[in-house]
């Protein structure tokens, strides 16, 4: 075995714990930053320099944003559903983190790899099983390993540091931040103590005294269920996003304050910033709910709840999830128009729908105008309710009895 080690890096606290901690047990330490869209140049440029700081053998950055988009966003779009109804998945790029980690692993030649989750969270097991599922590799958890020995974790890894003359951030010492193209989550300080969460524990999304005065309206454009323009300009999907945050993050779009059951049974609470995710979830529903049978809506949301599910849970390589999105995309086939959005602050509205595809009735519109006579719809109305209204006719007659 190589002692080279490739580590899923950061930047942040945790990941540049694991750099100091790992070459101190003689490993050589090779760090992957896969950028998935959640940077700007400065920030791209720290981290890059925070490798070289804490004194890694090498530091690759990977461009995962389109990545992101093709084997996240459009399904997760096509799904249409929140975990537990809510919370977007806003950590999904972990799956393409292990995938360029891997890769540079199988470029250096070594089969360990390395990541900066704790023992308490999700990202473990979304790390771990992926890993597994794409070959064989040791892995190694540094900030798992502090923990048989440390409950002030965080504590301990900012001293750790600082010990060795490398500094931490301020938020880095109160929060756990994770931003990517899709969105930001922050956990730790008063969000774990179960409290209000501070002015500080904001990332993109604007408070309302930030609001701009005037509604923000766009259109986005969707074939086969993928946005593909935005107010008539043709636009690759992971730079589309990138720009629905930008626009929507102003107006305050897409924050929310989430509790839920973790994988390992914990209830986890986190901030959650997702301006751009949001608004292209409301946009493509409008459309969809418009242009599907009956039948498919009904449904759908059964395949999409389980499709989530085993995302949330690590299990992006399992077959099922495979299987689940070839229903996915075939129910798309007909999600094809423009979906105007309005927001005037805090949500979104899709005012607008136009396809060619809406199921609407010629001669008839809903609680309007009709192409039938008043004996068919009391005829269907006998038939639609007749389980129903004989249940009750028979036992009516049989309590009387």
């Amino acid at each position: 075995m190589s002692k080279e080690i490739v580590l899923a890096f950061s930047g942040g606290l945790d990941t540049s714990f694991c750099v100091p901690y790992l070459a101190e047990r003689g490993w050589a330490v090779h760090t992957v930053f896969a950028d998935t869209g959640g940077v700007g140049e400065d920030e791209r440029a720290y981290i890059e320099a925070r490798a070289r700081e804490l004194g890694v053998a090498s530091h690759v950055t990977v461009d995962g944003g389109p990545a992101l988009w093709d084997h996240f966003v459009k399904p997760f779009v096509w799904a249409g559903e929140g975990y537990q109804g809510q919370y977007p998945l806003l950590v999904s790029d972990r799956y393409l983190i292990v995938e360029a980690a891997l890769k540079r692993a199988a470029e250096l030649g070594t089969r360990a790899i390395a990541h900066g989750c704790t023992g308490m969270g999700n990202d473990q097991v979304r790390f771990d099983l992926t890993v597994k599922a794409l070959g064989d590799f040791e892995i190694v958890a540094p900030i798992r390993e502090i923990q048989k020995e440390h409950t002030a974790v965080r504590a301990y890894e900012q001293e750790y540091l600082e010990q060795r003359g490398f500094d931490v951030r301020a938020r880095q010492q109160v929060y756990t931040i994770n931003e990517n193209l899709l969105g930001v989550t922050l956990s730790g300080g008063e969000i774990d103590r179960w409290q209000t969460p501070g002015e500080e524990a904001r990332g993109w999304c604007r408070p309302r005294s930030e609001w701009p005065s005037e509604p923000l309206r766009v259109k986005i454009g969707f074939a086969g269920g993928e946005a593909h323009t935005l107010n008539g300009e043709r636009i690759v999907g992971h730079m589309l996003l990138a720009r629905l945050n930008q626009l929507f993050a102003k107006y305050g779009v897409g924050r929310g304050l989430y509790t839920g059951d973790t994988t390992i049974g914990l209830k986890g609470r986190i901030v959650y910033e997702a301006p751009g995710l949001v608004a292209l979830l409301i946009a493509h529903r409008a459309l969809e709910e418009a242009v599907l049978s009956k039948h498919q809506n009904r449904f759908k949301p059964e395949v999409a709840h389980k499709w989530v599910e085993l995302v949330y849970e690590g299990f992006f390589h399992d077959p099922l999830k495979t299987d689940l999105e070839a229903f996915l995309e075939s129910s798309q086939r007909c999600v094809v128009g423009e979906v105007t959005l309005e927001t005037c602050g805090g949500r979104v509205d899709a005012v607008a729908v136009d396809s060619a595809h809406v199921l609407n009735a010629k001669g008839a519109t809903y609680a309007q105008t009709a192409d039938w006579g008043v004996a068919e719809a009391e005829g269907f109305i006998k038939l639609y309710g007749m389980s129903s209204t004989l249940w009750a006719e028979v036992n009516r007659k049989a309590a009387k009895d």
